[in-house]
């Protein structure tokens, strides 16, 4: 079968149902309420929020504390799983008593991952009745969602034709990360709120979403329409900068990819989860909302578009089990073979590594993309949840899953910066493998709890109201 622009997109088509995949959750859960308490006891919080594991022990990198809500939030992912009051309890303290800074900060472009991830979780298990109804909680959870809406839609630079929420590289820097974080401006506008301007002037928090979204999706995503030598469909670029005197784009950029001109996977499962999630939120939106940014059948029309040419992209350039490496221009990928992606990933080669939270991400978007298209064209709909549960399937099992006690991760063979080297080489190793992170371990939580609701027919776990 082809999609609309003639790409084949048959691989991962392996017949899984999520049923299929229960027992593996159940274990998933049970190895991941470990590591929790693991890293509840043992990690000195004064250190900073813990980032990615060195030798199997969650440590920090002094960059940004964009990490911190991921890790309060797996406890109440953990207890939405589990039934576990205590990691419910748990999720709660952390989130009052340190998660403050993070609705009131004004540096950073991370407001979805961190706020959504604690605040917002609490408020959708208190709409879902998974927890008691409790009013002055719910006015302080909301609070929260609404201030963060507000503050992260300040963080704007505006286009000839609209604009984005910028990175804190500066206003010039728009990243694909970013598209996530529209979940904080979508919260906080179904609860009513926008940003209030100089001389009180209301600005529109949909507004800012929508023309964040299309500026990611005109900037950030390649379609292999002749944009330069490099378009190819599905490709995306980390980040985007522009020129502030008049507006216009520049280039591409890329801070932790290979080049500019070549796909640094987790950027890429940003865009695939975050524009299939948009797609889901809008749905809860009157048509009258749309008018002034061309209304529903454009703004729909540009995200599927982007949604379905980044997951193709990542079907395209993922090995046969599901698992990208860090970069698909990584310079080093040729000595793998011609063959490397017909094969499963090898997270302990010689030459380039994997990165399993890019499949974490990803394959959530899968999932996600492929239930919106479901009502579309079920045939359509049904290749891209393949495609998400295979990739489940896989960090469900070793060597992905860490089963070892000892090791405070949850998903191995995770990246965080490889042209920095931050990244950890196990003696005997000649790239990184082995360690975890506290995104990719919160995504997988994401995506196991997402695949558990469906599996059992409980309510699809959603960020927005």
């Amino acid at each position: 079968m082809k999609n609309i622009t003639g790409e084949l997109y048959v691989r991962f088509d392996n017949h899984i149902s999520p049923q299929d995949l229960q027992p593996a959750i159940d274990r998933f859960w049970a190895i991941s309420g470990q590591k929790i308490n693991d890293l509840n006891q043992n990690y000195d919080s004064a250190q900073g929020s813990p980032v990615f594991t060195v030798k199997g022990k969650y440590t920090t990198r002094g960059w940004t504390e964009w990490t911190q809500g991921f890790q309060y939030g797996s406890e109440i992912l953990q207890y939405d799983a589990s039934d576990d009051v205590s990691f419910l309890e748990m999720g709660k303290k952390n989130t009052i008593d340190k998660m403050a800074p993070h609705v009131t900060h004004f540096g950073v472009h991370d407001h979805g991952f961190n706020n959504v991830s604690t605040y917002g979780n609490l408020l959708r298990l208190m709409n879902e009745g998974r927890i008691a109804e409790n009013l002055w909680e719910r006015n302080f959870y909301e609070m929260a969602l609404k201030a963060s809406g507000a503050v992260q839609a300040r963080r704007w630079t505006t286009l000839p034709n609209g604009g984005y929420v910028y990175s804190f590289n500066g206003p010039h820097s728009l990243f694909a990360d970013t598209i996530r974080s529209l979940r904080a401006l979508a919260v906080s506008h179904q609860l009513g709120h926008s940003f209030m301007h100089e001389n009180d002037a209301e600005v529109s928090l949909l507004t800012r979403l929508i023309q964040h979204a299309k500026a990611t999706a005109d900037y950030s995503v390649y379609y292999g329409e002749g944009r330069d030598a490099y378009d190819i469909r599905g490709r995306t670029a980390h980040e985007s900068i522009f020129n502030l005197n008049d507006g216009n784009f520049r280039c591409p950029n890329s801070q932790q990819g290979f080049s500019p001109f070549t796909t640094w996977t987790r950027g890429l499962a940003w865009i695939m989860v975050g524009s299939a999630e948009q797609l889901e939120f809008l749905q809860t939106i009157d048509d009258s909302e749309f008018e002034s940014e061309g209304g529903r059948i454009a703004v729909e029309g540009f995200l599927v578009k982007m949604a379905r040419a980044s997951c193709d992209f990542f079907i395209k350039h993922s090995a046969a089990d599901g698992i990208p490496y860090w970069d698909t221009g990584a310079p080093n990928l040729h000595k793998l073979g011609t063959d490397y992606l017909d094969r499963p990933a090898d997270p302990f080669n010689e030459f380039e590594p994997v990165d399993s939270s890019a499949a974490a991400i990803g394959a959530q978007g899968l999932i996600r993309l492929g239930c919106y298209l479901n009502d579309q064209d079920s045939a359509v709909g049904e290749r891209y949840m393949q495609a998400g549960l295979t990739v489940l399937k896989t960090l469900l099992e070793e060597p992905y899953l860490s089963t070892d006690p000892s090791h405070q991760g949850l998903i191995l063979h995770s990246v965080y910066h490889r042209p920095n080297g931050w990244d950890h080489i196990p003696d005997g190793q000649s790239v990184p493998c082995g360690e975890s992170s506290m995104w990719g371990d919160y995504h997988a939580r994401e995506l196991a709890l997402l695949v558990d609701r469906i599996a059992n027919d409980k309510t699809y776990l959603k960020f927005f109201l």
